[in-house]
């Protein structure tokens, strides 16, 4: 029986990385810091971990637990701390820890992540002898359900050296684009600001969160960073994509790419969006918007 192991310090991510996790084995096993029992695991190892620390604190330790359980395949989140927290224990496993955007096959282990920054995508079997995943927003599918849900104790001790000195609430929204069934995406085809209330009222007809290209979040700000799709943003796997003024440049379409129907809607038949979508409307968005809104 195969067994991945996933590090968790936050509940909510937590349980959502060990539902997705069971796709690449038998048995989903957590080392907990912090983030109590995980329902979704079928093992879950408690570490009451000391809240003045940061978690990659626990990297030596969380380490040398997973050598001593044999651990193959090790999992986290991409959070910024997860991201530092790998990049940890894959050095006191002696390994490198590989960025992944999906999942390509489980045995042999062969996953995709972005290269040269964002402008390819790379597919790569792990042979290593031990694994060390952050798995992008979206890499693998959400699942629900529980596991086992047994739990054991651990006491480990952070290493000495760094303390958490204060928290601060984070701004912006509090979105997950990765759950949602339909997204409509907007770019540099709508001309002002206020133009995006054309694609916020098809979003709202259609049940879909909205979402933009990279220019609308960190260009002209007129949407927040956390709605962004694309290599630095999120990654999607909708059944419907809907981009409305967005030309296609690979940066944003890493992020959309396994969405199973994209329909795009630009004045540009040139754009390279086109390429990649299933349906195509080669017209101003400022007549098919409306139109779109009128008949659903």
């Amino acid at each position: 029986m195969s067994e991945v192991w996933i590090v968790a310090h936050d509940p909510v991510a937590g349980n959502a990385l060990a539902g997705s996790a069971r796709a690449l084995g038998d048995a989903v096993n957590a080392i907990s810091l912090g983030a109590g029992a995980l329902a979704a695991a079928d093992l879950t190892l408690l570490v009451e971990a000391d809240p003045s620390t940061p978690v990659e604190a626990y990297a030596a330790a969380v380490a040398e637990v997973l050598a001593s359980r044999a651990a193959k395949l090790v999992v986290l989140d991409s959070s910024a701390q997860s991201r530092l927290l790998a990049g940890q224990l894959a050095a006191h496993l002696g390994t490198s820890p590989v960025n992944a955007t999906g999942v390509v096959s489980t045995d042999p282990l062969v996953v995709t992540r972005l290269a040269y920054g964002g402008l390819a995508v790379a597919t790569e079997e792990l042979a290593s002898a031990v694994a060390v995943l952050v798995l992008a927003a979206g890499a693998l599918p959400p699942a629900d359900g529980t596991g086992a849900g047994a739990a054991e104790p651990l006491a480990l001790a952070p290493s000495a050296g760094v303390r958490l000195l204060e928290t601060r609430p984070r701004g912006g929204e509090s979105v997950d684009l990765t759950a949602a069934k339909r997204v409509v995406g907007v770019g540099r085809g709508f001309a002002a600001q206020a133009d995006l209330e054309l694609a916020r009222e098809l979003a709202g007809r259609l049940g879909a969160e909205l979402a933009c290209s990279r220019p609308i979040a960190e260009g002209v700000n007129w949407m927040p960073a956390e709605r962004y799709l694309g290599v630095s943003g999120a990654t999607i796997k909708p059944d419907l994509y809907l981009a409305v003024g967005i030309s296609g440049q690979i940066q944003h379409l890493v992020g959309v790419s396994h969405s199973k129907v994209i329909v795009a809607i630009n004045k540009d038949a040139k754009a390279p969006i086109f390429a990649h979508a299933d349906f195509g409307v080669v017209a101003d968005l400022y007549q098919v918007l409306p139109a779109l809104v009128a008949a659903l």
